[in-house]
């Protein structure tokens, strides 16, 4: 199991809003591309969060290749949507893991 992982930092003054977008919006899109089986949205603990929170949205595929999809065809798309919803009041990473077992 590969797992996208975004990581974010966004700003007190846009998190409700934003937490709800993400949930009900742009992590539905994500996994409707048909590259992920699933998503999860985690709140990063234990850290400073006087600027604003930190989450993580994880999303799960069987293959790189899968991965490899999203990234080529539909990552930018849905990152720009991003942006013109929130502008500069967030700030991402990626990442990318597998499950051992």
């Amino acid at each position: 199991m590969i797992i996208y992982n975004v990581t974010t930092k966004l700003t007190w003054k846009i998190h409700d809003e934003w937490v709800k977008w993400m949930k009900e919006i742009h992590m539905p899109e994500v996994v409707a591309t048909g590259c992920f089986t699933h998503s999860q949205l985690l709140r990063i603990v234990e850290i400073d969060e006087e600027e604003g929170p930190t989450y993580a949205a994880q999303y799960f595929t069987q293959s790189t290749e899968n991965k490899n999809e999203y990234i080529e065809k539909f990552a930018e798309t849905l990152r720009n949507k991003a942006f013109q919803e929130w502008g500069n009041q967030f700030i991402s990473f990626r990442s990318i893991m597998e499950v051992v077992h």
